[in-house]
């Protein structure tokens, strides 16, 4: 019998985190930027585009989305970074005034 009620409980608490993560009533849908491809392999050509540009959200974004990967990251001159190659990852390098200097996959 008290293994039920710790269920029951355990299920309650489960249900009540969800809905915390409902949008709040009268927002409608949330629009979240769309991921690429599943199992998306980057191709960085056609993004090759956006050298030059600023990188901001929406120019990363775009590039993501140009290269079908499914991830983007900006990296900096000097920044640290993991060097495991990703086949979903596009790599857009940065100079000191935040263009978009290199486009890249990995």
């Amino acid at each position: 019998m008290r293994f039920f009620f710790l269920t029951v409980a355990a299920a309650s608490l489960g249900i009540g985190l969800l809905a915390g993560c409902a949008a709040p009533s009268g927002q409608g849908n949330v629009a979240f930027p769309s991921p690429g491809p599943r199992g998306g392999v980057c191709n960085a050509g056609p993004a090759q585009a956006v050298i030059g540009k600023q990188g901001t959200a929406s120019v990363v974004e775009q590039a993501r989305v140009l290269s079908g990967a499914a991830m983007a990251r900006v990296l900096r001159q000097g920044q640290a970074v993991t060097l495991e190659f990703n086949t979903e990852r596009l790599n857009l390098t940065v100079d000191a005034q935040g263009r978009i200097t290199a486009v890249r996959c990995g």
